[in-house]
């Protein structure tokens, strides 16, 4: 009879603890364990989409945790998200030209806010904006930007549209990615054939954050590695002026196609091989955007 009760007691011993353990690494891998501490000063942040973000959640620099989420809310009439941080007093140096990005923590942890320094003298204050963020990663977007050819900014700052004219735009779809410098900065709107032509005009929806792209830039139709998806690539120019709404691009270049490679590999042979400089497979810009 005493050793059954010792058995009992043993295995109560052994659920309590196990129960406790588990207890102790919900709130080490959660926000209950996050929650802010000491004096600290409120500033927003809007993202197109929060993921699975929690109020409480950790906000970090470096790794390094500097505050919290303080709330989450749909701002009325928009698609987007107004995310309030609450910074621990004592990191007031944060730029306030900062960037901010929702992270996970590992494969499946909780997500949480990371900031990136800017380079600003000026820091944000109380009340203020973390103006450029970038929202969470979906399992999607994530295997989309493997294959693809990456997603476009959040774009919350509103757009400006410019077009380009191509005669022969390869497999590039609306929604695909345009950037410079490999960086995002906007996403085509849609893909048309000109009446009466066989030139595609392409119009771009260039964040305004991105507007400082001289008149005389070229656009180009690249794909991501070998087999991944087509986006418009923006190689800028040197002029002072800038593109504005409506403008469109003088000098672009068409899509290569597989055949097209082939055929100039078997045609030119190696740069070597090219002695005349003016051989039948070189690639020249198209005319489509000039006047």
């Amino acid at each position: 009879m005493t050793q059954r009760r010792s058995y009992a007691v043993g295995t109560g011993l052994f659920i309590v603890l196990g129960f406790s353990a588990l207890a102790y690494l919900a709130t080490q891998t959660t926000s209950v364990a996050n929650a802010t501490q000491g004096a600290s000063y409120m500033v927003e942040t809007h993202f197109a989409n929060v993921g699975q973000l929690k109020t409480r959640a950790p906000v970090k620099i470096a790794g390094v945790r500097v505050g919290s989420v303080q709330s989450i809310e749909l701002v009325p009439g928009k698609e987007e998200a107004k995310v309030t941080l609450s910074i621990d007093d004592r990191h007031k140096d944060i730029p306030d030209d900062s960037v901010a990005t929702i992270f996970t923590s590992g494969l499946l942890g909780d997500q949480y806010v990371g900031i990136q320094f800017g380079r600003s003298k000026t820091p944000v204050k109380e009340g203020g904006e973390i103006g450029l963020t970038r929202p969470a990663q979906q399992l999607e977007e994530m295997l989309g930007k493997f294959f693809g050819g990456g997603s476009a900014p959040d774009r919350l700052g509103g757009t400006f549209h410019v077009t380009a004219e191509f005669t022969n735009v390869g497999a590039l779809q609306p929604g695909a990615a345009v950037k410079m410098a490999g960086v995002p900065i906007g996403s085509v709107d849609s893909v048309v054939i000109k009446p009466g032509s066989s030139e595609a005009t392409v119009t771009l929806g260039i964040d305004k954050r991105y507007s400082q792209i001289p008149d005389d830039s070229s656009a180009a139709v690249f794909t991501s590695g070998l087999i991944g998806s087509q986006y418009v690539a923006i190689q800028p120019g040197g002029s002072p002026e800038y593109l504005a709404e409506g403008d469109s691009f003088v000098l672009t270049q068409s899509a290569l196609q597989l055949e097209d490679l082939i055929g100039k590999f078997l045609v030119n042979g190696s740069p070597s091989d090219n002695k005349s400089g003016g051989a039948q497979g070189s690639t020249q810009p198209d005319n489509a955007g000039k006047k």
